[in-house]
């Protein structure tokens, strides 16, 4: 029980962005990390929402279209695997599906709830009461932080034994599988992050990356380094040169004056 409600406590934070804006608290890197110790295990918690994070790396919210609550699926993906003793692949099939089941309660909320707060924000609005607008925004963000901590509490509470269960009734094949499904999953985040950054300017560096590693076996963080590094060059030289066509364009409005 205690562990079920610091589980939720954790929800409650990572879901606070509603609430206190944008800190990517609630990825699952910084969940999986903080899952990891309250269930006692630091490192297989950090791994799991490492795997986990480049799982969900790609999906964002775009116009309307929300994404699966990735805190729900990070914390509870990596607290029923490691309750069971399971491997990262189970952590990635969990955390998956009950991303998206969230996601159905996420929707109620902010179809049904959130629109009551909006209004009456839009009515202290009018009266210009600025103290009632925060009220009410801290409001609608924090109700949506307590429904997806109850429902981690809730759902870790019920159904980690149940989760256990089926787990051992997975036939040997269909974990061999998941493995698979492991490895595949995290490149296709990748791909759908890569699909907006990509463009004519920067591909050439994304292959320079890759043929640095194929061949030079260095490590990815030596290329992190040498890409910061590469990017601290290149912004300064396009500094320079921004300087410098402005100093230009100065002197020869003077000069036509």
């Amino acid at each position: 029980m205690i562990t079920a409600l610091v589980l939720g406590l954790v929800a409650f934070i990572a879901q606070s962005e509603y609430a206190l804006g944008t800190s990517l608290i609630s990825r699952p890197i910084v969940t999986g990390l903080l899952t990891g110790i309250v269930m006692g295990d630091i490192k297989t918690g950090l791994v799991m929402g490492a795997t986990l994070e480049l799982a969900f790396i790609g999906v964002f919210s775009v116009g309307a279209s929300i994404p699966p609550n990735v805190v729900v699926g990070g914390i509870l993906g990596v607290a029923f695997a490691i309750s069971s003793g399971a491997g990262t692949e189970t952590a990635l099939l969990l955390g998956l599906p009950i991303a998206t089941l969230a996601l159905v309660f996420e929707n109620l909320y902010l179809g049904l709830a959130l629109p009551i707060f909006l209004h009456k924000a839009d009515r202290y609005a009018e009266e210009a009461n600025t103290r009632g607008i925060t009220f009410m925004h801290l409001l609608g963000g924090f109700g949506m932080s307590l429904m997806i901590g109850s429902i981690v509490a809730i759902s870790y509470y019920v159904g980690g034994d149940a989760v256990s269960k089926v787990l051992e009734a997975i036939p040997g094949p269909v974990q061999t599988g998941l493995e698979v499904a492991t490895g595949l999953i995290p490149a296709l985040g990748f791909a759908m992050l890569a699909r907006l950054l990509i463009n004519k300017q920067v591909v050439p560096y994304f292959f320079l990356g890759f043929l640095i590693v194929a061949y030079l076996e260095i490590p990815i963080t030596g290329i992190a380094l040498l890409g910061a590094i590469i990017a601290v060059v290149i912004v300064g030289i396009t500094q320079k040169q921004t300087l410098a066509t402005n100093e230009g364009g100065v002197e020869d409005d003077d000069e036509d004056f």
